[in-house]
């Protein structure tokens, strides 16, 4: 099995500790798109959800808080 990309690791950490794409997204110096586009990365190769998105910000699932 391949490692997934790393940028998509420190994103996935990033959103997950500070509770959101944007402020995810500020501390990495990129866009809250950005940041949003490398968890789905993550999703897709992992096979599994790692976030609920939820109307006013992001919720871990059971895997997510697993991770």
């Amino acid at each position: 099995m391949r490692l997934p990309p790393l940028n998509a690791i420190r994103a996935f950490e990033a959103a997950a500790r500070l509770g959101g794409f944007a402020r995810a997204a500020e501390e990495l110096n990129v866009t809250p798109a950005a940041v949003s586009h490398q968890v789905k990365q993550l999703e897709a190769h992992l096979g599994i959800t790692l976030f609920n998105r939820l109307p006013r910000g992001l919720e871990l699932t059971s895997a997510g808080q697993e991770i």
